[in-house]
């Protein structure tokens, strides 16, 4: 018989994980690994904040991510200002500004770590519907442009020509990843959200097809790892949300090594 608590945090990362692929596919194809990291790091801001005004944490990330991703895609239109440039800065300043606004919390013990690596042992089932009905808008909404942003993705310059709006497209994209990474900081945690994005759609790139297989083999990548991560936190003691890190990492050098051996056949 599996522990209630157990089974809420199979049950919770497991839904993370297929949120999460198809999203990481489109972050693989578009090498949009630091602009995962410059959104986690900001979602430690929106903790501080939401503890400091008095209102839900959660809404407090979602809130910073989403902001974040704004002044991204403003920053990305000044000409004299790269775009690796504004992702650092928000990445280093949000984190350090959260770090700092913690310090004012006031009457409240704040466990940094769990924010940091994440408690996906102490989900509850509210934090689970939240994440359901988050992650549904999300993969609804990434369904709907689904088509357009793999022709922005293959060639920006061609997709303009063939009329898709190519700004808009970027913005939503951006705005429904800030919102799924700031829905799944209390898992993984602000410092591993890009591994669990990044590593299962790598490891699902070897044997996919098309762009479809990758998302979908990143999803079953993805719960692979939450399953193994739990399991081995379970029987080894070990930080849960580390764990299935290190589980996605093992399954991508399984994966790559496979394909080695398939392709010397």
């Amino acid at each position: 018989m599996i522990d209630d608590f157990l089974l809420r945090a199979i049950v919770g990362g497991v839904l993370l994980a297929c949120v999460c692929g198809p999203f990481g596919a489109f972050i693989v194809w578009r090498r949009m690994a630091f602009f995962g990291d410059m959104l986690a790091h900001s979602a430690l801001l929106g903790v501080a904040l939401g503890l400091l005004i008095g209102i839900d944490v959660r809404l407090g990330m979602v809130a910073t991510c989403l902001a974040s991703a704004l002044l991204l895609a403003y920053g990305q239109r000044q000409s004299k200002i790269g775009s690796d440039t504004v992702l650092g800065m928000l990445a280093h300043s949000t984190l350090a500004l959260g770090m700092v606004a913690l310090a004012f919390v006031q009457g409240v013990a704040v466990d940094v770590m769990a924010y940091l690596f994440g408690d996906i042992l102490a989900i509850t089932m509210g934090d689970i519907w939240i994440l359901a009905g988050g992650g549904a808008f999300a993969i609804v909404g990434l369904v709907w442009m689904w088509r357009p942003l793999l022709a922005l993705t293959v060639s920006p310059e061609i997709a303009a020509a063939e009329s898709v709006p190519v700004e808009r497209l970027r913005l939503i994209f951006m705005l429904l990843m800030a919102l799924v990474i700031g829905l799944a900081i209390k898992i993984v945690g602000v410092l591993l959200i890009t591994a669990l994005l990044i590593v299962p759609a790598a490891s699902a790139r070897f044997f996919a097809k098309t762009p479809e297989q990758m998302a979908l083999g990143a999803a079953i990548f993805g719960a692979a790892s939450v399953l193994v991560g739990i399991a081995m936190s379970w029987h080894v003691d070990t930080p849960a949300g580390p764990s299935i890190v290190i589980s996605a990492a093992g399954l991508f050098i399984v994966s790559s090594i496979v394909m080695m051996g398939l392709r010397k056949r």
